[in-house]
Formats: structure tokens, sequence, C-alpha cells
């Protein structure tokens, strides 16, 4: 029970409506659902979830660990309790597009990002990722387009070739992406306005710009990716970054300090927990589960 009000189908229906607007749609990423809801909360247009997220939350590198059954259960729990379209990043297909679509469609995403790196892949901002050919990954696109049941699920073709291959290169795996049936192409790891601008020369349809920190592309304000025509743009790492660097210096703190009162001004108070887990809609007519009260755990 989440009380949200649209269904998956409209859920992707307002995606696929709200890219024809040609504004730029912000979509940060969530660590877990209950961020999720306070990313719908704050005004948001959608909702990512990172593979490489996922993988640094078990505790693992992003390299291929990470399991279907890990990323589609985890991206189903954080799409379903807001009205937000959910993007989820599913590396390099796991093995099976056929299969991968089919699940990720069936838990409640709008849509997923496919990448033609192989299977042993890399952070697509790291030196020395490998490819897979231009065919290889062509096939897969028309796999996973020919997987989705409903056509408002969003194929995106990602390509980390700018840092491998080259940009010409890259904007040749563009155009073949594309022509294999994408919906929307995810260029990574661009360096700056001017390789944005090229792939958008270029590109027929929809883009995607990846805003993550400490990598390889300068970090772009929403007007200037909306001038040079993309999109989408996520923030894939940023909330999980904030959190943890927060989490390590609190508990340096209390291991320091013996206590937590030189912190408590950097936590989230219980009573704006409960706003936004909104514990007031579970009362029912039988029984009121708010007859407390926060005054004094401001």
């Amino acid at each position: 029970m989440h009380f949200t009000k649209k269904t998956i189908s409209e859920k992707r229906l307002y995606l696929v409506k709200a890219l024809k607007s040609k504004k730029l749609l912000r979509f940060p990423g969530a660590y877990n659902p209950l961020c999720a809801k306070l990313i719908a909360e704050i005004g948001f247009e959608g909702v990512y979830v990172s593979g490489g997220v996922m993988s640094n939350d078990l505790g693992l590198p992003d390299i291929g660990l990470t399991t279907l059954d890990q990323v589609s259960y985890r991206s189903g729990q954080i799409a379903r309790v807001t009205d937000l379209p959910t993007i989820v990043d599913i590396d390099t297909g796991f093995g099976n597009c056929t299969k991968t679509i089919q699940v990720f469609e069936s838990k409640g995403l709008a849509g997923c990002h496919l990448e033609d790196q192989i299977s042993e892949k890399r952070c697509g901002h790291l030196d020395n990722k490998e490819l897979v050919t231009k065919d290889e990954m062509v096939k897969k696109i028309k796999e996973s387009v020919n997987a989705r049941k409903d056509q408002n699920f969003l194929i995106i073709a990602r390509t980390d070739a700018n840092s491998v291959e080259g940009l010409d290169k890259t904007l040749d795996r563009i155009k073949a992406y594309e022509d294999a049936g994408a919906d929307m192409i995810f260029p990574e790891a661009m360096k700056d306005e001017t390789e944005f601008e090229k792939v958008r020369k270029v590109a027929k349809g929809y883009l995607l710009a990846n805003m993550t920190e400490f990598g390889k592309s300068k970090l772009l304000e929403k007007k200037q990716l909306e001038s040079l025509g993309y999109n989408i743009v996520i923030y894939p790492v940023s909330t999980q970054r904030l959190a943890m660097q927060n989490v390590e210096m609190g508990l340096k703190s209390i291991f320091n300090d013996g206590h937590q009162n030189n912190v408590i001004d950097k936590m989230q108070t219980r009573k704006r927990l409960y706003e936004l887990v909104e514990y007031e809609k579970y009362n029912t007519p039988d029984k009121k589960i708010t007859d407390f009260s926060t005054e004094g755990h401001e």
C-alpha cells in the first residue's frame, strides 16, 4: 500500500508524452524506495535506478556482479512507491535480453538502458572498458524491442564507445542503434558541450545525458542540456554519495565523541520521516495508528 494513483501503463504513457514536450526531464538516482518518495515530493519528473548504485549498496564494485533477480526486485520496490516513471540500468542485459525485458516490464519499470560493453563491464567513466561489436549490440537491441509487450516501455541504448573508439565511431554506433529500434540513445562519458552537441546533430531521436560526479563529463546545467536538445538527464549516484558522506561523518563523530549530540542537526527528524512515509494515510476508520505526538521529536 503506497497510495499511488497511476497505473504502470499510465506512468509509461506520462513519460512518452513528457518526452514530446522537448523539455528536459530530470531523473535523480534513488538508492532505496524512501529516496524515490523524496524525489517525487520535491517535484522531479522521474526516478532512475543505477546499476552502479545497486552494486555499491550490496558492497560490491560495479563490474557486472549483480544478478537479474537482485536488480529487478530492488528496482521494482523503488518503482512502485511513486507515480513517477522509473528507468533502470540493466547493464549488458544479464545474458538474455528477451527474459530481462519481460521481467523488468512486469516489475513496473517505465524503461531501461542496455549498454554495449562486454559482460564483465565496468563503470562508464573508468578507463580500459571493452565493447562488444556494433553488430552484437544491434542484435541485443532488436531482441529487446521485440521482447516488450507495452510499446511505451522505453528501450534505451547506451554506448560506451567514446572513451574506447572515439567520437566518430560513437556516432556511427548511434546511427546503427537507432536503426535497430532503440527509443533513446545514452551516449556515455561525453566530455563537454561540443561532444554532446555533435551527438545531437547525428541522433534522430531522444537523448539521455549522464551528469555523474567525479567522472569524465563536464557537469552541465539544466538550461545548457535543454538548449543542446537533450530529453532526459540522470544524476545516478548523487543521492547515495550525499547519504554516505554524511553517514560516514556522523559515525566518526559518534565513535570519537561517545554520543550523537553533535550531529543531531544533520539527521532527518522523526516528524519529517513520518511525513515522507505518509504515516497518517495508514489510519483506518477502525484504528487510528497516529495516536501519538511528535512534539519534542523535531
